[in-house]
Parts: C-alpha cells; sequence; structure tokens
C-alpha cells in the first residue's frame, strides 16, 4: 500500500455498513492508498439522523476534505438503505454497475462535497419471493474487476450474517439467494435453549469433529427436518455423543450444510459457472472446508472487494477517469 505523500488521491471511498465505516483514499488506478475505519456503523452513529452520519463522516474524513476540497465520495452498504443517511431505492436484476451508477442516490455531506450512495439490488421472481442485497453488489462489482473471466457466467457466494449466492452472467447479477445463517446461528446459540451446554468461555471444538457431523446431518437430511436436526444440538451433548465444546461447531455446521445443499442445488441449474467466495478471511476458510465436504472447489477466495467495486462504480458514475469493468 502506497502512502497519500506519494500519489495524489482522486476518490474517497466509503464502505458504510451498520456496525462499521470504512473509509479508502484512492488513486486513479483504483489503488488503495490509505484506509481508514471507525466504529459509526448506522447503528452506532455519533447523535441521531442526518447529523450523526454527518459527525461520523466528519470524524473519519474531515482532514481529507480539508486537504482535498473537490475529491468525490463515493459510498455503498446500508448507509443507502431505509435507516441510513438516505435512501437508495433499490434497482432490479438482471442488474450491473452501470445501472447502479444511473440510480444513485446523492447527500449533502456537511463538508462541501456531496455524496453518491449506490442502491441495493432487488431480485423479484414472477413465480417466487423477493430478495434483496446491499453492499453486496459492490463486493461483486470488485471481484469481477479483479477476474474478469468470472463475468461471463459465476456464482459468487458471500458468507454472513445474511449469505448470498449470486449468480453473474454476461457481466449482470442475474439472481441470487438469501440464507440467514450467521444471524440464526447467533440467535440460536445465544438466546434458545440450544446455548444452554455451550461453554460460556468461548472455548471451542479443536479437531473439527462437531463441524462435520453437522455437516454430514444437514447433507443427509430430508426436506423439513432442519427443525429436528437442530434439537440434536442439545440432545447429542446431553447423551454425551458430543462434547459440550463440540456444540457451537455442530451447530455451525449443520446451519452452513443446510445453506449449501440449497445453494448447490441452486447451482447445478447453472452448470459449469465457477464458484467464488467473498469475504472474511477466517469464515470463508471455513465455508471452504463446507465445500470440501461436499466435493466443490471453489475457483477463487477472495476477501475485501469492497474498494474496488466502489472505484468501479465512481467509474460508471462518471467521478472519475476510467471504463467501467463487466458486472
Amino acid at each position: 500500500m502506497t502512502t497519500d505523500d506519494e500519489v495524489q488521491p482522486v476518490l474517497l471511498a466509503l464502505d458504510w455498513g451498520t456496525s462499521s465505516l470504512r473509509a479508502f483514499l484512492m488513486d486513479a488506478h483504483g489503488v488503495v492508498l490509505r484506509e481508514r475505519s471507525s466504529a459509526h456503523g448506522i447503528q452506532n452513529l455519533p447523535e441521531p439522523g442526518v447529523r450523526g452520519f454527518e459527525a461520523a463522516f466528519r470524524a473519519l474524513c474531515g482532514d481529507d476534505i480539508a486537504r482535498w476540497p473537490h475529491l468525490p465520495v463515493v459510498a455503498g452498504g446500508m448507509v443507502g438503505s431505509a435507516q441510513g443517511w438516505t435512501e437508495a431505492p433499490y434497482i432490479t436484476c438482471p442488474a450491473d454497475i452501470s445501472a447502479l451508477a444511473r440510480q444513485a442516490a446523492v447527500v449533502k455531506s456537511g463538508l462541501g462535497p456531496d455524496i453518491r450512495i449506490a442502491p441495493g439490488v432487488l431480485y423479484d421472481p414472477a413465480d417466487g419471493t423477493p430478495d434483496v442485497m446491499r453492499g453486496e453488489e459492490i463486493q461483486i462489482a470488485g471481484a469481477l474487476a479483479l477476474h474478469p473471466e468470472l463475468s461471463a457466467r459465476a456464482c459468487v457466494v458471500l458468507p454472513g450474517t445474511h449469505s448470498k449466492w449470486a449468480f453473474i452472467e454476461d457481466g449482470r447479477i442475474v439472481s441470487f439467494v438469501s440464507y440467514m445463517t450467521g444471524e440464526l446461528f447467533a440467535v440460536l446459540s445465544r438466546h434458545s435453549i440450544l446455548g444452554r451446554l455451550m461453554p460460556t468461555d468461548g472455548i471451542r471444538e479443536t479437531d473439527g469433529s462437531g463441524f462435520s457431523r453437522g455437516l454430514a446431518d444437514a447433507r443427509k437430511g430430508g426436506p423439513g427436518d432442519l427443525p429436528h436436526q437442530l434439537f440434536a444440538t442439545r440432545t447429542l451433548g446431553l447423551t454425551g455423543r458430543l462434547p459440550h465444546a463440540a456444540l457451537p461447531d455442530y451447530l455451525s455446521g449443520l446451519l452452513i450444510g443446510q445453506e449449501l445443499v440449497s445453494g448447490l442445488a441452486h447451482l447445478a441449474h447453472t452448470p459449469g459457472a465457477p464458484l467464488v467466495l467473498i469475504g472474511d478471511g477466517a469464515l470463508c476458510r471455513r465455508y471452504q472446508n463446507a465445500l470440501a465436504a461436499f466435493e466443490v472447489s471453489p475457483a477463487a477466495v477472495l476477501e475485501n472487494t469492497a474498494p474496488t467495486g466502489l472505484f468501479q462504480f465512481a467509474v460508471a458514475a462518471g467521478l472519475v477517469a476510467g471504463q467501467p469493468a463487466h458486472f
């Protein structure tokens, strides 16, 4: 990573989520010159409302704007949600980076420059239920810019609180499926009877047996079996079949396994599409291990692609020079 003393920045990009705010100072090639972060996500602002967003932005980026007052600013993530600074309405699938740029929302920063906020994406099939993403579309744009070969056809998996399986064709998000895997794990382990036998000191298994058993049970389960299988997180501990330290990983394996059963069934409808993981390194490794149990190997594993995606969004919006990559 270079420093802003060596190269003049052309963009300030904000990845603004629920629990954190990250700011990337970027050069004309989309290289991150400097990264800063704060805990001022949209649910943890210095004060409520618009003034809270202005204060969070000023605290993290005020000196950058003072030094480069004409620097364009873009943002993605939950900052554009109904609970954000301003709502950037969803655009519908099929969606690409140019559509995101055309339908961006704009807010006054309170420091001079406007902030261009990326919208989320809506998948609303006529014969199914609607699904939404906000923030993941920017990560996908970054991944496709870094790996243009994926633009023709790919399945991009973004593990997390609400995991996404997004299907790409001709540089566009054509469909996606969300799974509340991470949130279910948090709720069930902290606020249900399943957590009563789990260690309170955070100790977890070391040999992976609980996780592997959870994956195996998910894979062999039939339709509608999940509520029954979840209770095994308690009974395996009560009967001594699994040590208490293995119960969190059993639950994790069961939930991730169920996600993979469904996600891979969707992937089967697009044979030959490479599967790509994007996200936190430790979580992606867990998904890699789970996929290996299903005899699937990802074509690539990427961590933080948001800066590159935000740069592509700025290019598509005409804020910085360059040709936007396919998305």
